[in-house]
């Protein structure tokens, strides 16, 4: 089976986020089939961007996985240089409309985020007589109205309704990464029978343990040494980690074998170092808050065995009432180790794999109460939630099971 998948901000292992795409075309492919993977040349949410011509398209392969780049200008923040990126991004993809057609797709996937691709790949798709999969990742355009405040009325969220209403009644199947989504997509025109979740995961090819660099293994070990219980986040620092719930709670822990680990970079990061000084200068520096480098995706799973819990932090968002499926989740629960969530949502991971404890968010009293209960519940029954979150996510989260419960939404005879 062929399958074209676009992605406007797909990226790779080399290029950074978005990893979901390439993962379900890597799976796609080791399971004998083809697929095409489109996307901009540019994307904000990547480390580096792929090789690209200034008018053409250029191809890449990685992991066996052939991606299309489609000429786009480069843009900063949400300005007018964003919706020009989308634009020659849809343009683009109109412009080669008959060169896919040519390469005769069984399945043509939607998945930019945004829903106006919904439009080319629905014609795309009824030239090649392919089926049209559109899919979910975040509620466009209730995200922007929610989270930017733009009015219903305002002409982009006009027309980003227009395309969410096409693909819910058009599309043959409707993947969401958000379990609670089908209400809202029926109330757009989606049959309820067209509905698949298809949450994210691990790749179980990521996780043989690389050691982590020197130093942080060097830290880690020597606070374990002390007698220090680790309470450990590590990922992005920005807006929406809301990770000052997490130093807020150091407080509560003064004078206590308690440390507070905090591995990776974001734009909130030094905002967060200066907050915990301010506290450590409080309480006469009797706190324990430690922020490390950022570590290569390869060697967190070793870095994250070194921590007695993982953390995870997010703000309040209605938005969240549609459920979430963070890769941070998955990636705690592969190492063994306890959770303690800080988090409101229409799902809840934790709960559900009995791997740790969930606290309302934005609440460093209730964050400190529960990592006091995680810490004095003792060393058998953190490990055993932790393995509990293992098993939990062996069973449902690898990308080799996603990745046929995708093709399983769409169903056709892959011998074609």
């Amino acid at each position: 089976m062929r399958i074209l998948y676009v992605n406007h901000y797909a990226g790779s292992p080399t290029l950074g986020m978005e990893f979901r795409p390439h993962t379900l075309a890597r799976e796609w492919n080791a399971a004998g089939h083809e697929t095409l993977l489109v996307g901009s040349s540019f994307s904000h949410l990547r480390q580096r961007q792929p090789p690209s011509g200034r008018f053409l398209a250029r191809r890449s392969q990685e992991d066996g996985v052939q991606a299309l780049w489609l000429p786009c200008n480069a843009y900063r923040g949400n300005g007018f240089g964003r919706i020009l990126n989308m634009l020659l991004f849809l343009f683009g993809l109109l412009l080669r409309t008959f060169a896919f057609v040519r390469w005769k797709p069984h399945a043509v996937v939607a998945s930019s985020t945004y829903p106006l691709d919904i439009f080319p790949c629905w014609l795309i798709a009824r030239l090649a007589g392919a089926k049209l999969v559109h899919e979910v990742h975040d509620l466009w355009p209730l995200s922007p109205m929610e989270l930017g405040g733009l009015s219903p009325r305002n002409p982009y969220i006009m027309v980003m309704q227009c395309a969410e209403n096409f693909a819910c009644r058009s599309a043959d199947a409707v993947v969401s990464i958000l379990p609670a989504a089908k209400a809202h997509l029926v109330q757009h025109g989606m049959a309820p029978e067209k509905f698949t979740h298809v949450p994210n995961g691990i790749l179980l090819s990521e996780w043989p343990e690389n050691p982590p660099p020197s130093v942080h293994d060097a830290l880690l070990r020597s606070w374990k040494e002390e007698g220090l219980f680790l309470a450990g986040y590590v990922g992005g620092h920005g807006v929406s980690n809301a990770l000052e719930t997490m130093v807020d709670a150091a407080a509560f822990f003064a004078n206590q074998p308690v440390a507070f680990v905090f591995v990776g970079k974001g734009p909130e990061k030094e905002r967060l170092r200066a907050r915990a000084e301010s506290l450590a200068a409080r309480t006469s520096g009797a706190l324990r808050i430690h922020f490390l480098d950022a570590v290569p995706k390869a060697q967190i799973p070793s870095l994250l065995s070194h921590f007695d819990i993982l953390c995870h932090t997010c703000d309040r968002k209605s938005i969240y009432r549609f459920g979430i499926s963070p890769n941070k989740t998955f990636d705690y629960m592969m190492s063994g180790r306890p959770i303690l969530q800080a988090l409101e949502a229409g799902n809840d991971l934790v709960k559900e794999a009995s791997c740790g404890w969930s606290v309302p968010p934005e609440d460093p009293a209730a964050f400190a109460q529960g990592l006091s209960e995680a810490r004095d519940a003792g060393a058998a029954e953190q490990a055993r939630r932790g393995a509990n979150g293992k098993r939990f996510v062996l069973a449902n989260h690898t990308f080799g099971e996603l990745s046929r419960r995708f093709l399983a939404a769409f169903s056709i005879d892959s011998k074609r």
